[in-house]
């Protein structure tokens, strides 16, 4: 049983830690982040949740098993290196297209599509391992 200080201050950091994540995947293509630390962020997130409630509470409030999350994760990846080599580009070859009205001038890309895929691949490969040591 933990303490209901370690509690509470999981439930004060865990959404503060999952936008933390989301702000670091979105900027992570243009500047230093992106899926990888996204992805060892929000794994914190549940870590501390599982050392605050348990791992049984930690894994239904992931919504997801850990390795399938890994597996989504690495065919988001793949997936985008596919798109550009099926339209007669490069293998991971970064493609853009205009996302929201104009004035946004906001582009989205397969970069982003990969950092997606790695964040789901590190959420899954650290938590698979930190949820299957602390069930031992």
């Amino acid at each position: 049983m933990s303490s209901s200080i370690l509690r509470t201050a999981a439930r004060i950091l865990m959404p503060l830690l999952l936008l933390l994540a989301i702000f670091l995947l979105w900027r992570g293509h243009n500047a230093p982040g992106g899926g990888f630390v996204a992805g060892l962020v929000i794994a914190i997130a549940y870590v501390l949740l599982m050392l605050a409630d348990g791992v049984q509470d930690a894994r239904r409030a992931l919504l997801i098993r850990p390795r399938a999350l890994l597996g989504i994760g690495l065919l988001v990846a793949l997936s985008s290196g596919a798109i550009p080599w099926l339209s007669d580009g490069a293998f991971l070859t970064a493609r853009w297209t205009p996302f929201g009205p104009d004035r946004w001038h906001l582009l989205l890309g397969t970069p982003l599509l990969f950092d997606v895929g790695v964040c789901m691949v590190v959420i899954g490969v650290v938590l698979t391992i930190t949820f299957d040591l602390a069930e031992d």
